[in-house]
């Protein structure tokens, strides 16, 4: 029997305060009756004795604490899922919002779930091709890995996101193939770019998609990823499908986080956020991997926007502790007007070593990758000494890198939005480019490579 509480002491902003309850447990579901019999959803964030705390997911407005009647309905936000969710568009608690109708579940599942356990875990070693040179290329995506985008403010990160949804599969399997794409606190423009580009080109067949817009109640935003992860979880665990999950802006989720933190007024950590935040991103973070046994498995490309282009920012910052690598988006690059502005010096890829080779992309991968990084890092060296004592003061070596680093942006950089290169493009795209240096400099390729591989223009 569902007990209906009037015992509502304090309103204060999102949150209210419900005395006298039994049996309430922390993220539980409530039900808010207003005098009119409108019902306002809330979420219990703190119990402590017979008082609980609720955040109102559409806010307070209009509630007095003597007009209401609070219902809690013992359990927290679940998702229904079955097959029918992929090529569907929710809000960020799974109810839809593409006029189509309401999912009948093959099974509900709890959005918070659980981190996967590290003895279970089997370890990422398969290629996925993004058809973005600077990527499948220089900073390799595994299957089951978690890589996040670094961006900032007005950067085209939404606009590769969207690329890398479109584009990315796994060579080499015949397993279904889908993408889980989380927005949080977007604005209807960009919810509009997002659900149009889906559309257009077709990638909505095999995506479902979360959109949590900037005027959504901050509670919402807290659930869109979870809700997102326990989706993926049941393509990959339950349908065995490899997923691709893309969360993006995880600075919005954060500011969530700590615009709730602030109203319940606990005591603030670093910049403002909350002091249990590396603990929150690891529990979605964690939720990516593949489990031994299953043959679905869970990719994650969380995308952030760092303040002022702050790598030290408490959020790229603790990202960077539990992902396994970052790709950078280089405001230089992008005021270059070269697309995807990807920074390839500062960004890393840790597992891309397990995902390249002989039988997963090629025999000279990992040679290539690392004389192209090499090369581009010596001729951004002499660009730079080229400014401050003239071309003029250069080798004639130091200029044929410097025309290489030149090159390299704009050929092997600078790709189409829509251009999908495959991995062998990207290679030969590579060895193209080194043509132009001399063979006793690249020192980072085996011989027997350099001779199949390099050729003089």
């Amino acid at each position: 029997m569902i007990t209906e509480y009037k015992a509502v002491r304090d309103i204060i902003g999102p949150l209210m305060l419900v005395e006298s309850v039994d049996g309430v447990r922390y993220n539980e579901l409530a039900h808010v009756k207003l005098p009119d019999g409108r019902i306002r959803m809330g979420q219990v964030l703190e119990v402590e004795g017979r008082r609980a705390l609720v955040q109102i997911f559409e806010g307070s407005r209009g509630i007095a604490p003597d007009d209401v009647k609070v219902r809690f309905l013992g359990h927290g936000l679940t998702m229904a899922l079955s097959e029918d969710i992929i090529a569907r568009a929710f809000n960020g608690v799974g109810e839809p919002i593409d006029h189509g109708p309401a999912i009948v579940p093959r099974k509900r599942v709890d959005i918070n779930g659980s981190p996967i356990n590290p003895t279970a875990r089997d370890y990422p070693n398969e290629f996925i091709q993004t058809g973005i040179s600077t990527i499948d290329g220089l900073n390799t995506l595994v299957r089951g890995q978690k890589l996040p985008l670094f961006s900032g403010s007005g950067l085209p990160h939404a606009r590769v996101a969207a690329q890398i949804a479109r584009q990315a599969r796994v060579l080499g399997t015949g397993e279904g193939f889908a993408v889980v794409f989380c927005a949080m606190g977007i604005t209807f423009e960009e919810s509009e770019f997002f659900l149009n580009d889906f559309r257009e080109t077709g990638a909505l067949a095999r995506s479902v998609l979360f959109i949590n817009l900037a005027h959504d109640p901050v509670i919402e935003r807290i659930a869109a990823p979870r809700t997102a992860l326990a989706t993926a979880e049941y393509l990959a665990f339950d349908l065995g499908m490899h997923v691709l999950v893309i969360l993006i802006d995880m600075t919005n989720y954060c500011d969530a986080l700590r615009e709730i933190s602030a109203a319940r007024k606990e005591v603030p950590g670093r910049r403002g956020y909350p002091g249990y935040m590396y603990t929150d991103l690891s529990t979605l973070y964690e939720r990516a991997g593949r489990i031994r046994g299953k043959s679905g498995s869970i990719t994650q490309i969380p995308v952030l926007t760092m303040p002022d282009d702050d790598k030290t920012h408490p959020i790229p910052d603790l990202t960077g502790y539990i992902t396994e690598g970052q790709i950078y988006i280089s405001r230089a690059l992008h005021g270059q007007g070269i697309y995807p502005p990807v920074d390839v010096l500062p960004s890393l890829s840790r597992l891309k070593d397990k995902g390249i080779g002989p039988k997963k992309t090629r025999e000279d991968h990992s040679n290539a990758l690392n004389q192209l990084y090499a090369a581009y890092s010596r001729g951004k060296n002499a660009r730079e000494l080229a400014v401050v004592l003239g071309e003029s003061a250069l080798t004639d070596t130091d200029r044929l890198f410097m025309k290489f680093a030149d090159g390299f942006e704009r050929g092997f950089v600078a790709q189409g939005e829509r251009e999908n290169r495959s991995i062998q493009e990207t290679l030969d795209t590579g060895w193209r480019l080194m043509g132009g240096l001399p063979r006793a400099e690249l020192k980072r390729v085996r011989p027997e490579i350099l001779d199949k591989y390099w050729k003089a223009p």
